[in-house]
């Protein structure tokens, strides 16, 4: 990491010695946690603070419809949701000791999906997402509950979809950064049709890791699942971070699954 060298006096009995304070030159990477729908921030303090201790601001907060704004869970949309992401983000941006140009995104479910727009409106150079969502551009403004009774999301999800045909993938194909995606083996709610999505339109990724948790379920309910996702999160994010530093970056890739190490169930995605 580049450092700051400046010569200091050092005050000692009644008289001075010499000292270099050594410091860093640049500011800290941020990285912003998005939760699931049906999910809260609370699903993300742990990870927060582990990669907190690789030398980065985190912050993690609840979506309108969630937390302390729970009466808003039926009626909150797409279109709010992702002004609370917004919200989020510039917050982060704007913390003193966070360097904005490299800002990493971290979303599961509804919250991968609502990280992916996100690329398109701020500055991201990294972006994890967990079992990400997809819905159909029509009925933006709708709340996002009605869309599972409006948009047959079961048949949408089975099948690729184009990326020209959705906004999150718009996005995705848009992007030039880093970006890593985990898939649950046994997803019942997001099928591999729509991983394969996202994993398709990332062409213009510097990188793309893409991981498999074995044995685990769309809302990681056991204990060994949750492990797994912490220990690929916070691996990625430290090769990301301390290449950063280092001045590496990884080149492109796609990393294949390969066996993973073995947050409250959330509502439907």
């Amino acid at each position: 990491m580049p450092t700051l060298e400046d010569a200091i006096r050092i005050a000692v009995d009644d008289g001075h010695i010499s000292g270099t304070m050594v410091s860093p030159r640049t500011r800290l990477p941020g990285v912003l946690f998005v939760h699931g729908w049906g999910g809260s921030q609370e699903q993300y303090l742990a990870r927060a603070r582990e990669i907190a201790a690789l030398g980065c601001v985190c912050l993690t907060f609840d979506l309108r419809g969630h937390g302390n704004t729970r009466p808003q869970y039926e009626t909150v949309s797409r279109e709010s949701n992702l002004r609370d992401v917004l919200a989020a983000y510039d917050v982060l941006a704007s913390h003193r000791f966070v360097d904005p140009s490299t800002i990493a995104v971290v979303g599961s479910s509804y919250g991968g999906y609502l990280a992916a727009i996100l690329t398109t409106m701020r500055s991201v150079k990294w972006l994890a997402l967990r079992v990400p969502a997809l819905y159909m551009d029509n009925g933006w403004e709708l709340p996002k509950r009605q869309l599972h009774r409006d948009q047959d999301l079961g048949t949408y999800r089975s099948s690729l979809v184009p990326a020209a045909e959705n906004r999150a993938l718009r996005a995705c194909m848009a992007f030039k950064g880093d970006v890593l995606v985990i898939e649950s083996e046994f997803d019942k709610t997001i099928p591999h049709a729509v991983i394969s999505s996202y994993l398709d339109a990332c062409i213009h990724a510097h990188s793309l890791t893409y991981r498999v948790i074995k044995g685990a379920d769309h809302g990681l309910t056991d204990e060994s699942s949750q492990r797994a996702y912490t220990s690929l999160l916070v691996n990625w994010m430290t090769e990301m971070v301390f290449g950063e530093r280092e001045g590496n970056t990884p080149t492109q890739s796609t990393t294949m699954p390969g066996s993973a190490l073995p947050e409250a169930p959330p509502g439907p995605a």
